[in-house]
């Protein structure tokens, strides 16, 4: 009778490690805005996973958008992706409508 109750019982753990849902490798997208010269100003996308194609993402960014842009190697940050102009907007709503990240993982910071 003792084997029956203890069958139906799992064991619950509440301080083992939970695993992350997100493939992407990366906490969080961070989109930024750097002012340049006068009223020039710089996108900067950092966070998108290693396994993404940057050079891919930047053309359709460039295409969508009508801006410049290239993909930069940091030390710190790995590859970041800047793009001419205030595109936040145009980012977060391309990164989430084309299925990249999800939206409780996107940080839009700036002015």
């Amino acid at each position: 009778m003792s084997h029956l109750i203890t069958d139906g019982l799992n064991p619950f753990d509440p301080f083992q490690e939970t695993e992350v849902e997100d493939s992407s490798g990366a906490e969080y997208v961070h989109v930024r805005v750097q002012q340049r010269n006068g009223r020039k100003c710089l996108t900067t996308v950092q966070g998108l996973g290693t396994h993404y194609n940057y050079n891919k993402i930047l053309k359709d960014f460039k295409k969508d958008f009508c801006c410049n842009g290239t993909v930069v190697q940091d030390k710190e940050l790995g590859k970041v992706i800047q793009l001419q102009g205030d595109q936040r907007k145009n980012v977060s709503n391309f990164l989430l409508g084309a299925g990249l990240v999800k939206k409780d993982r996107v940080k839009i910071h700036g002015f």
